[in-house]
C-alpha cells in the first residue's frame, strides 16, 4: 500500500527512534519528532494528551463510528549490547520491547490514511506515553482532551519474538493477565547481635512470607487459577555485623488471568502480611505500585482481526492461554469494545526485554496493513 520508498523512509525513523530512547513520561523529543512527521508528511490533525502522548485524528465526510489504534512510544532502562549503527545514544535506557516499531507502524498508518482517506467515521491514533511503567493509559484517560472523544473500538498490537515473521496471534477475552506489584515494609527495633531477643528484627517475617508467597503460587498457566508471585527484591538491615536488623522490606509481583482472583489473591497478602507483622512486632507499611488490568479482547473485534489476517494472506495463530506479561492497554479494552493481537518477530530474535532485543522492521507493513484493513472493516 505504501511504496518501497516510503517504507525505507520509516525504516530510517524508526531507527532514529532506537538510538534515541526514552523512558516512560520523559517521552518529549519522541513526541516532537512525532509532530514532525504528522506535520509534514501527513493531513492528521493533532494534539498532546497524557503529558508527552500525541492523539492524531482523521475524519471522513461521513458521520460513523470511531476508531481508535493505540501504539507505545516508550522505552525501558535496560543498557543495550547490540553494535549495528543504529544502537542506543542513551547510556542505559534502549527498546527492548519494540516501541519503536509500534510508533514507526502508526505513523506509516498515518501516511496511508493521508493517502487514502476514509469517507466516514473517524480514526484516532494514540502515541501512548509510559506503557512500561502502567501509567501511561491512566494519564490519556483522564486527559480532558481525550475526553472530548467518543470512541467505538480500540485495537492494539505487540510485536512477539518467538512466532514466525508476520504470523497474526490472536486469542479472545483475556490476551494478557493481571499483573501489579507490591511492597511490603517492616520497621522493628534494632539490638546487639548478641542480645537479639532486645529488639524486634524482621528475618522471621520476611522468611514466613517467602513460605506463604510460594504456597497460593500456581504457576500452570493453562489453567484458570493461574496465580503467580514472584519475590523481585528483599533487603534485611545493613551491613553492619555488631547489630540485629531492625528494618526490612520485600517486593513481589503478581499475576493471574482473572481479575477477581487478582482481588481475592490481593486482600489475603494483604491480610497475611498485616497478621505476621503484628506478631512479630513490627510496622507494616504496604504499597501497590506498576499495576497493569488484563486485556479483555471482545469476541467480533477478534472477529475482525481474524478476518484482516486471513484477507492479507497472514499466518494466523490461535493462542491458547494469555501471555503473562502486563500490558496497560488493559485499561483501554476493559472500557471500549477492541482486542490487542500479536505480530510475529521471528522464531530466531532476542526475547523482548533482552539487552540484544531489535524491533525488526520487516513486520512495520504488515502491522500498517493489518490495522488498515481493520479500519476498512469497521468504516
Amino acid at each position: 500500500m505504501l511504496s518501497k520508498a516510503q517504507l525505507d523512509n520509516l525504516t530510517k525513523i524508526r531507527r532514529i527512534f532506537h538510538a534515541n530512547p526514552e523512558v516512560s513520561e520523559h517521552e518529549t523529543e519522541t513526541q516532537k519528532r512525532i509532530a514532525n512527521y504528522l506535520t509534514n508528511e501527513t493531513i492528521a490533525n493533532f494534539k498532546n494528551v497524557g503529558h508527552t502522548g500525541i492523539l492524531a485524528s482523521f475524519e471522513g465526510n461521513q458521520s460513523g463510528p470511531t476508531v481508535m489504534i493505540r501504539g507505545d512510544i516508550d522505552a525501558l532502562p535496560i543498557t543495550e549490547t547490540n553494535t549495528f549503527k543504529h544502537k542506543s545514544k542513551s547510556p542505559g535506557v534502549s527498546h527492548k520491547c519494540g516501541h519503536d516499531g509500534h510508533t514507526t507502524i502508526l505513523l506509516g498508518l498515518a501516511k496511508l490514511l493521508s493517502e487514502k482517506p476514509i469517507t466516514r467515521g473517524k480514526v484516532l491514533l494514540l502515541f501512548q506515553p509510559a506503557e512500561e511503567n502502567g501509567a501511561g493509559a491512566a494519564a490519556v484517560l483522564h486527559d480532558e482532551e481525550f475526553q472530548k472523544e467518543t470512541i467505538d473500538y480500540v485495537f492494539a498490537l505487540h510485536n512477539l519474538p518467538g512466532y514466525p515473521l508476520h504470523e497474526v496471534v490472536v486469542k479472545e477475552q483475556e490476551f494478557t493477565g493481571n499483573v501489579k506489584s507490591i511492597i511490603l515494609k517492616m520497621t522493628g527495633k534494632t539490638a546487639h547481635a548478641a542480645e537479639p531477643e532486645q529488639g524486634h528484627n524482621p528475618s522471621m517475617a520476611i522468611s514466613e512470607i517467602f513460605i506463604f508467597a510460594n504456597k497460593i503460587t500456581k504457576n500452570q498457566p493453562e489453567n484458570s487459577d493461574f496465580f503467580l508471585m514472584t519475590p523481585v527484591y528483599a533487603t534485611l538491615g545493613d551491613l553492619a555485623y555488631g547489630i540485629s536488623a531492625g528494618y526490612g522490606e520485600v517486593h513481589f509481583t503478581i499475576r493471574s488471568w482473572s481479575t477477581d482472583l487478582m482481588k481475592i489473591r490481593s486482600e489475603e497478602i494483604v491480610e497475611f502480611f498485616q497478621k505476621t507483622c503484628k506478631k512479630h512486632e513490627l510496622h507494616a507499611d504496604i504499597s501497590w505500585t506498576q499495576v497493569f488490568h488484563a486485556n479483555i479482547n471482545e469476541t467480533k473485534s477478534v472477529d475482525l482481526i481474524r478476518q484482516s489476517a486471513l484477507q492479507n494472506g497472514l499466518s494466523l495463530t490461535e493462542r491458547e492461554y494469555p501471555f503473562r506479561w502486563g500490558e496497560d492497554f488493559g485499561l483501554f479494552t476493559q472500557q471500549y469494545k477492541g482486542a490487542m493481537f500479536g505480530l510475529g518477530a521471528g522464531t530466531d530474535s532476542p526475547a523482548l526485554h533482552n539487552p540484544d532485543y531489535d524491533y525488526p522492521d520487516e513486520i512495520t507493513e504488515t502491522g500498517i496493513t493489518m490495522f488498515y484493513s481493520i479500519i476498512q472493516q469497521i468504516l
